[in-house]
């Protein structure tokens, strides 16, 4: 059984920058890509990126281009998305999540932007 757990969260200015994390705990040998997406209240579910398993192949949503990285560490099994100039409207939970039938995510970080 999977299991995610999302880390980095905080409260920040509009321009700050955060760092969250995602520790992805899996039985050897499982390949897959993982993302992150956001849920922000009252708004619907936005997927925020997704990386491969080899880490060439990203996509991200139009409203974070330039702005948030996502990267993947597979030795230490962990996907880090990189946010600077952060907005107002990127406050949201953030959750990682396996690409994978049947998906799975974790419990959520807090992220609040203050403009």
């Amino acid at each position: 059984q999977v299991q995610l757990v999302e880390s980095g969260g905080g409260s920040v200015q509009a321009g700050e920058s955060l760092r969250l994390s995602c520790a992805v705990s899996d039985r050897p040998g499982r390949v897959y890509d993982l993302g992150w997406y956001r849920r922000a209240p009252g708004k619907e579910r936005e997927v925020v990126a997704i990386i491969s398993w080899t880490g060439d192949r990203i996509i991200y949503a139009d409203s974070v281009k330039g702005r948030f990285t996502v990267s993947r560490d597979n030795t230490k099994k962990t996907v880090t998305l990189q946010m600077n100039r952060l907005e107002g409207e990127d406050t949201a939970i953030y959750y990682c999540f396996t690409v994978t039938q049947p998906g799975a995510w974790g419990p959520g970080i807090q992220v609040t932007v203050s403009s």
